[in-house]
C-alpha cells in the first residue's frame, strides 16, 4: 500500500488517485489528512498539496482537484522527458507537473463542459480537444504518465513489493446499423431504394437488390457467420450492438417488428455479447432511450446493461445520466467519428466522474482507439494504410498494457459498395490485435 497525504481528501482527490494507482497499477493506496499519520508511516508515501511537509516524495497540487464545478483553465502544454503534459509546477515538486489534475481534466472530458463548437450532429470534434491540438490523440497519455509515476516511484522506494502488471486485452466491438442493405426491408423502402439506384444509374445495385430479395444471392451485409467464426477463430471478446430504433434518415436498419431480424438478434446472444445502440434522437430524448432498451430485452429475454450511441451523439453530462438512469452499466460511445486516438486520453475503462453533482458513478466507460468508418471516411485511408494505423494504435495500448477496443460494422466485411476492397481487412485487424 502507498500512503498519500494531501490537505482535502475530495470525491475528486479520491477519483483520478484511485484510477492512477488502482486501475492502471493496480497499487493499493490509502489517503490521509493528518501529517503526524504520514510521518509515522514506513512504507512507500507521498504527499500531494500546496507545499512540501519536507523532504518527501512530492506532488504539488493545482487548484483544480479541490474546485468544484467547471472552471475555464488556461492550458499550456509542454513536455515531460518527451511526453506531452500540462498544470506545470517546478523543480519542488518530485514530478514537474501536477499529472492528477492533468488526467482529472482529460478523463472527465472537462472541456467538453466548456462553451465549444458543435458540428452538424450536435457533436463535440476532436479538432477542438486539447489532445488533437498538441498532437497527442494518438497517445493513451495518462497511461503512459502512470507508468512514469510508477518508474520514479521505484526509484525512490525501490524495496517496495509493486506486484504484477496489468495485461493488454483486446476487445472488438462491432455496430449493426444496417443489418441487411437490401433483405427484409419494407416494400415501401425497397422500391423507392430502387428507383433512387435507376434514376443514379447504379443498374448493378438494381440487378443485385432484385437477387436478394429473390433469395438468388446472399445479402451483402450479412457478414454475422463471417464474424462469428473469426471470433472463435482467434478467441477474440466481441459485442454486437443493435440498432432497434424507428425509422428515420439517420436510423435505417431493418424494422425490429421483423422476426427474421428478431432472430438474427437472438442468434447473437447465444455466440457472443450484446447490446444496445440508441438511435440518433435518443442523444436528449429519455423516452425514445427507454422505449428501445426495452424493445431490445424483450426480443432478447435478458437484461440490457451495454450501450453504444448510433453516430457516437451523446452530450456530457446529460447522456450519461440518461443510461445511469436505465441503468446502463457500459458505454462505448468514447471516441470520435472524425479521428482515430484516444477521446478521454485512457486506454483503461474508467467509470464517469459527474462534474454536475461531482461524483464517481457506476456507469463504466470502455473508451474505443478506432472505428472503420473513420479510417475509410473521414480519414480516406486505403485498407493497407488504415492497418499500419490499427498497428501503430494497438502499439501504443500495448506498451501501457492497456484495453485495445476497436469498432467496425458488419458491412466493412461485405466487400459492397464503399467497402469494395475491405473484405479482409477486419480478419488483418484482429491479426494485428491479438499478435503478441
Amino acid at each position: 500500500m502507498i500512503l498519500i497525504y494531501t490537505h482535502k481528501i475530495t470525491p475528486r482527490v479520491r477519483y483520478i488517485f484511485k484510477h492512477i494507482f488502482t486501475r492502471v497499477l493496480l497499487i493499493d493506496i490509502d489517503f490521509t489528512t493528518k501529517i503526524e499519520d504520514f510521518v509515522a508511516f514506513n512504507g512507500p508515501k507521498l504527499s500531494y498539496t500546496k507545499v512540501a511537509l519536507g523532504k518527501e516524495f512530492f506532488i504539488k497540487s493545482t487548484d483544480l482537484l479541490f474546485q468544484q464545478g467547471v472552471n475555464d483553465f488556461e492550458i499550456q502544454v509542454s513536455k515531460w522527458d518527451n511526453v506531452p503534459c500540462f498544470f506545470y509546477q517546478g523543480n519542488k515538486s518530485t514530478i514537474p507537473f501536477d499529472i492528477f489534475s492533468a488526467s482529472f481534466y482529460l478523463i472527465t472530458r472537462y472541456e467538453e463542459y466548456l462553451p465549444h463548437i458543435k458540428d452538424i450532429h450536435g457533436r463535440f470534434t476532436a479538432n477542438q480537444s486539447i489532445a488533437f491540438l498538441h498532437g497527442f490523440l494518438e497517445q493513451p497519455v495518462i497511461d503512459i504518465w502512470a507508468y512514469k509515476l510508477l518508474d520514479v516511484l521505484k526509484e525512490r522506494f525501490p524495496d517496495y513489493n509493486y506486484g504484477a502488471k496489468r495485461k493488454y486485452t483486446f476487445m472488438s466491438t462491432i455496430d449493426i446499423d444496417n443489418a441487411y442493405v437490401y433483405k427484409y426491408k419494407s416494400s415501401i423502402r425497397s422500391i423507392a431504394g430502387g428507383l433512387k439506384d435507376l434514376y443514379k444509374l447504379h443498374v448493378f445495385n438494381v440487378i443485385d437488390r432484385l437477387a436478394v430479395r429473390f433469395n438468388i444471392k446472399k445479402d451483402p451485409f450479412n457478414t454475422f457467420d463471417k464474424i462469428l467464426d473469426l471470433k472463435k477463430k482467434y478467441n477474440v471478446r466481441t459485442i454486437f450492438f443493435f440498432l432497434i430504433g424507428d425509422y428515420t434518415s439517420y436510423d435505417t436498419n431493418v424494422s425490429a417488428s421483423k422476426r427474421k431480424f428478431k432472430l438474427l438478434i437472438k442468434d447473437m446472444v447465444d455466440y457472443a455479447r450484446v447490446g444496445l445502440h440508441p438511435s440518433y434522437y435518443t442523444m436528449k430524448n429519455f423516452t425514445k432511450l427507454k422505449e428501445e432498451k426495452q424493445r431490445l430485452e424483450n426480443i432478447t429475454n435478458m437484461p440490457i446493461f451495454r450501450s453504444r450511441q448510433h453516430y457516437l451523439r451523446f452530450s456530457l453530462p446529460v447522456t450519461y445520466q440518461k443510461l445511469i438512469d436505465l441503468e446502463i452499466k457500459e458505454d462505448y460511445s468514447m471516441g470520435y467519428a472524425s479521428h482515430v486516438g484516444f477521446r478521454a486520453s485512457t486506454c483503461t475503462p474508467f467509470y464517469f466522474y459527474d462534474l454536475d453533482f461531482e461524483i464517481q458513478t457506476p456507469l463504466k466507460i470502455f473508451p474505443f482507439a478506432l472505428m472503420d468508418t473513420t479510417l475509410n471516411d473521414y480519414m480516406k485511408l486505403t485498407p493497407k494504410q488504415s492497418l499500419g494505423k490499427i498497428n501503430d494504435l494497438k502499439n501504443e495500448v500495448k506498451k501501457v498494457n492497456g484495453t485495445f477496443i476497436t469498432l467496425f460494422h458488419n458491412e466493412s466485411l461485405s466487400d459492397y459498395l464503399r467497402w469494395k476492397g475491405w473484405k479482409r481487412v477486419y480478419e488483418s485487424m484482429l491479426k494485428i490485435a491479438t499478435h503478441e
